[in-house]
């Protein structure tokens, strides 16, 4: 299925010149083309569906520290706010909670779920401990050994996000496929 993402414009790198006015269509897992709108939506528009988006589209971020994110630290379930609050729990107290490999794979989800919520596209391990690592594999974030470029490009894969203009992100894409959408 042919999407074409109508935004203020694109980056094609993460910290690179704005292209206004521009749109990128996907196709699949792809990236099919990458222009402006109105250039693509005459090429595209029958037979694309168009999702609009007030904000500007980019390769994703990449967050180096994401071990330490997911297996150094707690991700409380919601259920668990009263006892244990919201944000994640390291060091000592984390030691007192009696961690399993299923609430390391729960808490790691949660933590994932985070991290597509703030438009990471692109991750570094290694991940030691096997729930997370299977959490990490399943969603379908990139893993890479190192920082390395990341370039929204034709014929690419669709791994990008769309961030606000206030800098929160309103989408995350992985393999062309929506893994987080702002409410």
């Amino acid at each position: 299925m042919l999407t074409l993402h109508r935004v203020r414009g694109v980056r094609l790198v993460h910290d690179g010149g704005l292209d206004a006015g521009h749109a990128v269509v996907v196709e699949g897992a792809q990236i099919a083309a990458v222009g402006p709108y109105e250039e693509l939506f005459a090429v595209y528009g029958a037979r694309a569906r168009v999702r609009e988006w007030d904000g500007v589209l980019t390769p994703g971020r990449y967050e180096p520290d994401a071990a330490a994110l997911l297996e150094a630290a707690y991700h409380p379930d919601p259920r668990e706010a009263d006892e244990l609050g919201s944000e994640p729990i390291t060091g000592e107290a984390l030691a007192a909670l009696g961690m399993t490999e299923a609430r390391w794979g729960a808490s790691a989800r949660r933590g994932l779920q985070r991290l597509l919520a703030a438009g990471t596209t692109a991750l570094t391990g290694p991940f030691t401990r096997p729930a997370v690592r299977t959490a990490v594999q399943r969603s379908g974030l990139v893993v890479l050994p190192g920082p390395a470029p990341r370039v929204l490009a034709t014929g690419g894969p669709a791994h990008f996000a769309v961030f606000g203009a206030d800098g929160a992100c309103l989408a995350t894409a992985l393999a062309g496929r929506l893994v987080y959408r702002r409410r």
